[in-house]
């Protein structure tokens, strides 16, 4: 994120039903000063949750979807925020915003993802589960894709506040309703949308779409190469046509030709018995 100062836009933008317009506030920075991720696999698993919680409410306007925000709870001090790796947010709009100001939503996101990296220390993260508790945040996940196993916790909210999901394998997200499966092996934590699909990895959606792209030509090859021997045993059954229709014509001029020279031969033999000559004696 950049953390360049701009000046605020003058005028409110529609942007939705119904408008929304964040607008650019200096007092609340767009970015912490730390990086998105730490490594590629806890990158990798951001995008691929966000990215695949975006397309499953691609049709719902009331959802946002964000990945690595800021979030603010506290305008009277910009110190008082938190930027979770993906979180959702039911009943706000989907439009661009600089960061997610609480007073401004009028509610916490529902649903918060963490995705464990080497600068996660346990005491950061018990203070992280305590602020979502504070906060209101119904659904509290998190995923270490590396060193655990493929270890998948999970917290939901009861009368207590966020109590612990007993067991996360075969969960399905009362908010989301995605359905979580935890095999015991690093980097495979499987999220599968309610008709059943998995949610992929941007690198395995842009190999799936290569491998149909390269079908599809495969495909339109083959229909290119099988209309084209339609189109040779096309002209190949119309020459054969033309030969038998060429054959049958000389057969007949063949007969038109020796039913007049018989024609002739019998006028022939009339006239000469007429004439007292008997044709087979000449």
């Amino acid at each position: 994120m950049s953390t360049a100062e701009r000046p605020p836009r003058q005028g409110p933008i529609e942007l939705a039903d119904p408008p929304f317009w964040d607008p650019f506030d200096p007092r609340f920075p767009d970015s912490d000063g730390r990086p998105m991720a730490d490594n590629q696999t806890q990158y990798k698993w951001m995008v691929t949750i966000a990215e695949g919680l975006d397309d499953l409410f691609r049709d719902r306007p009331d959802v946002l979807v964000a990945c690595d925000l800021l979030w603010y709870f506290d305008r009277s001090d910009a110190r008082r925020c938190i930027a979770p790796d993906v979180f959702v947010a039911f009943g706000r709009p989907k439009a661009p915003r600089h960061s997610y100001k609480e007073w401004l939503e009028g509610h916490a996101p529902q649903v918060v993802f963490e995705i464990h990296s080497p600068s996660n220390r346990e005491g950061v993260m018990r203070r992280k589960l305590r602020t979502y508790d504070e906060r209101g945040v119904e659904e509290y996940y998190y995923y270490f894709p590396e060193g655990e196993s493929g270890r998948f916790d999970g917290w939901l909210r009861g009368p207590g506040g966020l109590e612990p999901i007993a067991t996360t394998d075969g969960w399905t997200s009362p908010r989301l309703g995605v359905t979580f499966e935890t095999p015991p092996e690093d980097d495979a934590l499987v999220l599968r949308r309610p008709d059943g699909e998995a949610f992929q990895h941007v690198q395995d959606i842009m190999k799936d779409r290569r491998l149909a792209l390269r079908a599809a030509e495969i495909e339109r090859r083959r229909r290119k190469e099988a209309e084209a021997r339609a189109l040779d045993a096309d002209l190949a059954a119309c020459e054969e046509r033309e030969r038998a229709e060429a054959e049958r014509l000389r057969r007949e001029q063949s007969d038109r030709v020796a039913r007049a020279a018989n024609e002739r031969a019998e006028r022939l033999a009339a006239m000469l018995r007429e004439m007292g000559v008997e044709p087979d004696q000449l």
